[in-house]
C-alpha cells in the first residue's frame, strides 16, 4: 500500500474499531449491571423468605443468632437487634455484610437482621466481572478481524480511482515525451548569433522547466509506489545533479565541497530532491549569484545569493509560489519524498540576501 492508502485504512481502521469497541464496551457493561442487579434482587427475595420462616416470635430476645439455607446450600444470617435508624426493607452493604433490617410482628423495640456474607457476595460479583472479560476479550478479537475486513474492502473505490488517474498521467507524460523531445533537438540546431542568442537560450531553459515539472509528475506518481533502496556515493550524485544547471545557468557561480560517504536510500528520489532544490536556487538566484552544496556526513547543505522566501513556514504548501514563474509543487514534492525517505529538511532564509536548505539523511 502507498502512504495514502496507509492513512485511509489507518483512519477507517481507527474509526471503526473505537466504535465497535465503544458500542461493545457498552453493552457489556450493562449486561454486567444487569447481572448485579438479578443477584441483589434474588438475595432480597431470599432474605424475605428467610423473614417470613422466622415470623414466629419464639426466637424474639435480643442478642439471638440463627442460621438459614436456601436449595444452593447458602447460608443466611439472622440477628435479633435493638432498633435504631436504619430503614428496614433496604438493602445494606457494609463492612463484611450484605443484609436487611425487618420489624418483628408484636416486638415493637427490636429488629430482624438478615445478612448475606458479603465475601460470598464478592466472589458472585468478580465471577460476572472475569466472565464479562473474557467475553469481552474474545469479542474484541472478533471486531479486531471485522474491522480489518471492513477497512481493506473500504479501500477498494480508493485504489480503483488512484489506478485510473495514475494511468491517465502516466498517458498525459509519454505523450509529452516526443513533442517536448524534439523542440530540444530542433533548437539545438538552432544558429547562436548574437541576436537570437538570448532568445534561444531562454527558449531552451522553458523546455527544461517543462521536463523539470515532467520529471516532478513522474516522480509525484513514483512516490506512491514501492521504492527500492541501493547504495551509493553522495557526492558523485551530487556532482551529476549540477553539472546539467552549470551549462544551462553559466552567469552563476557554483560550489560543491564536502567528503565522500555512502548513502543507502532511493536514489531516484535523493535525485529529484536535489533537482527541485538545485533548480530553484538558479532560477531565482540574482544575476552573477552563486549556489554553494556542502556535503558533510548524513548532511547536505543547499545555500543561494538569490531573492529570499518571505514565508519560509508555507513553500511546502502543494500550489504555494511566491513567483509567477512555476506551479508550485516542487518543493510539495520535496517535503513529500523527504518523509517517504526519512530525510528532516529545514529551510533558512532571508529577503534580498538568499536561502539554505538543510537535508538530514
Amino acid at each position: 500500500m502507498n502512504s495514502v492508502e496507509v492513512r485511509s485504512f489507518l483512519r477507517n481502521f481507527i474509526l471503526f474499531f473505537i466504535t465497535l469497541e465503544f458500542l461493545t464496551g457498552i453493552i457489556f457493561y450493562r449486561e454486567y449491571q444487569s447481572e448485579v442487579k438479578n443477584l441483589e434482587q434474588t438475595l432480597s427475595y431470599n432474605m424475605d423468605i428467610c423473614n417470613f420462616n422466622t415470623d414466629d416470635n419464639r426466637y424474639a430476645c435480643s442478642d439471638y443468632t440463627i442460621e438459614f439455607f436456601n436449595a444452593k446450600k447458602e447460608t443466611y444470617t439472622v440477628e435479633f437487634l435493638n432498633k435504631h435508624k436504619e430503614k428496614i426493607n433496604t438493602i445494606y452493604k457494609k463492612s463484611n455484610q450484605f443484609y436487611k433490617y425487618y420489624d418483628i410482628p408484636y416486638v415493637p423495640e427490636l429488629y430482624l437482621k438478615i445478612s448475606y456474607p458479603n465475601l460470598l457476595y464478592h466472589i458472585k460479583i468478580t465471577n460476572f466481572k472475569n466472565r464479562r472479560t473474557q467475553e469481552c476479550i474474545f469479542a474484541t478479537f472478533g471486531i479486531l478481524i471485522l474491522t480489518l475486513l471492513f477497512s481493506f474492502y473500504s479501500l477498494s473505490p480508493l485504489r480503483h480511482a488512484f489506478k485510473l488517474t495514475q494511468e491517465f498521467v502516466k498517458d498525459i507524460l509519454h505523450d509529452f515525451n516526443t513533442p517536448i523531445s524534439s523542440l530540444l533537438l530542433n533548437v539545438k540546431t538552432l544558429p547562436k548569433t548574437k541576436e537570437s542568442y538570448d532568445k534561444i537560450n531562454r527558449i531552451e531553459q522553458s523546455l527544461n522547466t517543462i521536463l523539470s515539472l515532467q520529471d516532478n509528475l513522474k516522480s509525484y506518481i513514483k512516490q506512491q509506489q514501492t521504492q527500492t533502496n541501493e547504495e551509493f556515493e553522495l557526492l558523485k550524485l551530487v556532482e551529476e545533479r549540477v553539472e546539467p544547471l552549470q551549462i544551462l545557468y553559466s552567469q552563476l557561480i557554483f560550489t560543491v565541497q564536502g567528503e565522500s560517504f555512502l548513502l543507502y536510500s532511493n536514489r531516484a528520489s535523493v535525485s529529484r530532491i536535489l533537482d527541485n532544490l538545485l533548480i530553484n536556487a538558479s532560477k531565482y538566484n540574482k544575476p552573477n549569484g552563486e549556489v554553494n552544496i556542502q556535503i558533510k556526513k548524513d548532511i547536505i547543505i543547499i545555500s543561494d545569493t538569490g531573492k529570499g522566501i518571505k514565508y519560509p513556514n508555507k513553500i511546502f504548501d502543494r500550489f504555494y509560489k511566491e513567483h509567477e514563474r512555476g506551479l508550485g509543487i516542487g518543493l510539495h514534492i520535496v517535503k513529500n519524498l523527504c518523509d517517504e525517505l526519512g530525510i528532516k529538511i529545514k529551510v533558512q532564509s532571508k529577503i534580498d540576501q538568499g536561502t539554505t536548505f538543510i537535508l538530514i539523511f
